[in-house]
């Protein structure tokens, strides 16, 4: 099968050409998926997409016309693609459910342990032969209490990693899971903001989570709570953020996601002027820590992802579906 991969880097052409074997003719593209570069799919059965490209109506239109019957997310979540009207258009959709729950929960505990305990300021400071130790004070997990909002494959591992740690754990799912339930308490959202000194946030992106952070429920959360968000970035509304740092209501903050990372993320802007005035106020301030969306970047996670994309194209090429058919 034709696919085109847009939004392409070195990692997902090596992960998805080594995994390929030449079953399928891939072609790669730097350049997202939006309705104007959609034309570039003509004559191609499918794309391959990313987080940040635009798969909108008019995109989706735009392949329909040109033949393309699929389109394949390397990615979980499916916020940035109209499902409703891919499924109009005759388009099908398909993700990867799980690629690897341990490289997002990992990443998770890896910023949240880097913040508690100064080691970004630690590392600056070595860097310029600095060793004193004033202002390194950190903090110990240790009898925190955490809340994970979402339960879902990646919660679940968070929850298992922070067991070992002593913490009190908090959690919340419309669907509380068994296999955790000895790990941590099932409480309400309310809750859990109110009694957490450290909140991790690993669900989707859907109209009742967008801003899910916000004046409101940033003021049922204890003064000084550390958030840390892996998910998707719209669940903060980030004029919220940067006031709740300001007023220290937000004692530490860690992101790997942005509200408005589409043509901001993934790309090299070092010899440009930020022009998100937000996003820049947000690198100001020293109880922050901000990563590109790597959260998922690992050995185990690129295979898993290239292995099922391209399962999805042989079933697909064969079959006219896939097992990892997205349904609106």
């Amino acid at each position: 099968m034709k696919a085109l991969v847009f939004s392409s880097r070195t990692y997902f052409e090596s992960s998805l050409t080594k995994e390929n074997s030449g079953r399928h003719d891939l072609k790669f593209l730097e350049a997202k998926l939006t309705a104007t570069t959609a034309p570039l799919c003509a004559g191609y059965g499918a794309a391959l997409v990313f987080v940040n490209d635009r798969v909108d109506r008019p995109c989706l239109q735009a392949l329909a016309k040109n033949g393309t019957r699929l389109v394949a997310t390397l990615s979980t979540g499916t916020n940035h693609i109209d499902l409703a009207a891919a499924k109009e258009l005759g388009v099908t959709i398909a993700s990867v459910p799980s690629y690897s729950p341990h490289a997002v929960s990992e990443f998770t505990l890896a910023i949240l342990l880097a913040m508690a305990r100064k080691i970004p300021h630690a590392h600056q400071r070595v860097r310029v032969s600095n060793f004193e130790l004033e202002g390194l004070e950190g903090f110990e997990l240790c009898e925190k209490t955490v809340g994970v909002v979402g339960i879902g494959a990646i919660g679940r591992e968070v929850v298992k990693n922070l067991s070992g740690f002593g913490c009190r754990i908090l959690a919340h799912d419309p669907v509380p899971h068994q296999e955790t339930a000895a790990l941590c308490q099932y409480v309400s959202l309310d809750q859990l903001f109110r009694e957490s000194d450290i909140i991790t946030f690993h669900i989707p992106l859907l109209p009742g989570t967008r801003h899910l952070v916000n004046e409101k429920t940033l003021g049922l959360m204890k003064k000084g709570v550390f958030l840390i968000n892996t998910s998707r970035g719209a669940i903060f509304d980030t004029p919220t953020i940067i006031q709740g740092l300001k007023k220290g209501q937000i004692g530490h903050l860690a992101i790997d996601v942005y509200e408005e990372e589409a043509g901001l993320f993934f790309e090299d802007h070092s010899t440009e002027i930020l022009r998100d005035d937000l996003f820049a106020r947000l690198l100001t301030f020293p109880n922050v820590l901000v990563t590109g969306h790597q959260a998922f970047l690992t050995d185990h996670a690129l295979r898993k992802i290239a292995q099922t994309t391209l399962q999805s194209l042989t079933e697909f090429e064969k079959s006219g579906t896939c097992t990892h058919c997205v349904r609106a």
